[in-house]
């Protein structure tokens, strides 16, 4: 993938280009922390908020809608989706589930008669895949488990699924609220703090004339950290400009080393004849980056290349590659931090958008 964009200089050389700290996302961080803090510097407001609202009682229960909102600028949740899990604080059991089901029923062999959607004292939730049947859907439901940005598409930064609790409180004296929430988008770098009773939500009708409101509502923020998802970076960076034939490159073992000899299949030529076996190799995860073998060994090359350089302006083209088998970037983001991309003044073949999580002191092409 391949884009250009044009920055009036202000009187800052390009030399002072190479001198600037960039940092690139395509739906992750490409830096690296000293600590397991869920913090993303570049967002440092971002979270992912699951809301839990009970909507009504049931003999021995209620029925609640979930909701994950992603209010994130950039980091969407890409395919195969996210996966959230909880543990519940009594002995609940799941009745039915709408727009979401859990991926084990567990052992529900006390129940005689009608038998639960999952009995698992520690359930995990995936979303349903489109083209769900209709009676089986709820709204925001069956995307697969993507979730776009909030600042970038609203209309797609949320996803619910309804489940009807048993064997539970039926008054908000007696509801114990889950434990424990964990959320994987797809994979791990998502800290979750405990569920915090909020005042309940209120609901609009279609035709705004009538407002409803939940029996009890609480919520999670869960926070993601790139040293949590990876210790290792997850793309690099390389250079190069119109006046000079040399090309720096990634530096060698950025995000890991080549070691098939004692760690077979960390990397795969390109033209290995093994490559469809690999990607095919159900014993390895999914989530796990299997990159062509390289010296810089990182699922994502980004480089950066100066075309232009004029008292007035520059003008930059970036080329993405992705060295990732195991990863089709259908929805990426590239987030670059410059102190000149306040005066971005054209772009070629991608939308543009300023983030500035710290006022003044940075400036975000996205």
């Amino acid at each position: 993938m391949e884009m250009e964009f044009v920055c009036s200089s202000m009187r800052r050389s390009i030399s002072k280009l190479v001198k600037c700290t960039i940092l690139v996302v395509l739906w992750f961080s490409c830096f690296s922390f000293t600590s397991t803090e869920a913090y993303d510097p570049l967002d440092p407001n971002g979270n992912i908020t699951i809301k839990w609202d009970i909507i009504s009682w049931t003999p021995d229960g209620y029925v609640a809608v979930v909701t994950i909102f992603n209010f994130q600028q950039y980091r969407h949740i890409q395919a195969p989706g996210w996966t959230l899990g909880w543990t519940w604080a009594k002995k609940e059991v799941i009745w039915s589930m709408m727009g979401g089901q859990t991926t084990e029923q567990g052992d529900c062999s006390r129940f005689k008669g009608n038998i639960p959607h999952c009995c698992k004292k520690d359930p995990t939730v995936v979303d349903l895949l489109p083209g769900t049947p209709y009676n089986q859907q709820i709204a925001n439901c069956c995307k697969g488990g993507v979730i776009n940005s909030w600042v970038q598409d609203p209309a797609n930064a949320a996803s619910s699924f309804q489940l009807s609790v048993g064997a539970a409180g039926t008054t908000n004296k007696t509801v114990r609220v889950p434990k424990n929430f964990t959320l994987k988008a797809p994979g791990p770098g998502y800290t979750c703090g405990p569920a915090k009773i909020v005042k309940p939500t209120k609901f609009i009708s279609a035709d705004k004339r009538r407002v409803t409101q939940a029996m009890m509502t609480w919520n999670v923020t869960c926070t993601y950290s790139q040293f949590l998802s990876q210790k290792t970076p997850t793309c690099c960076v390389s250079l190069s400009s119109f006046y000079n034939d040399t090309i720096v490159p990634c530096p060698t073992c950025t995000c890991g080393c080549q070691n098939n000899i004692t760690q077979p299949g960390s990397c795969v030529e390109g033209d290995s004849p093994y490559l469809a076996s690999a990607l095919s190799s159900s014993s390895k995860n999914s989530y796990t980056p299997l990159v062509q073998c390289t010296n810089h060994m990182c699922p994502i090359r980004v480089h950066w290349h100066v075309k232009l350089n004029y008292k007035e302006y520059w003008r930059v083209k970036i080329t993405i590659t992705n060295f990732n088998y195991r990863m089709n970037y259908t929805e990426w983001n590239l987030v670059v931090q410059h102190p000149n991309f306040d005066n971005l003044t054209q772009i070629f073949s991608f939308n543009y958008k300023s983030l500035t999580p710290y006022a003044a002191i940075s400036k975000l092409c996205l």
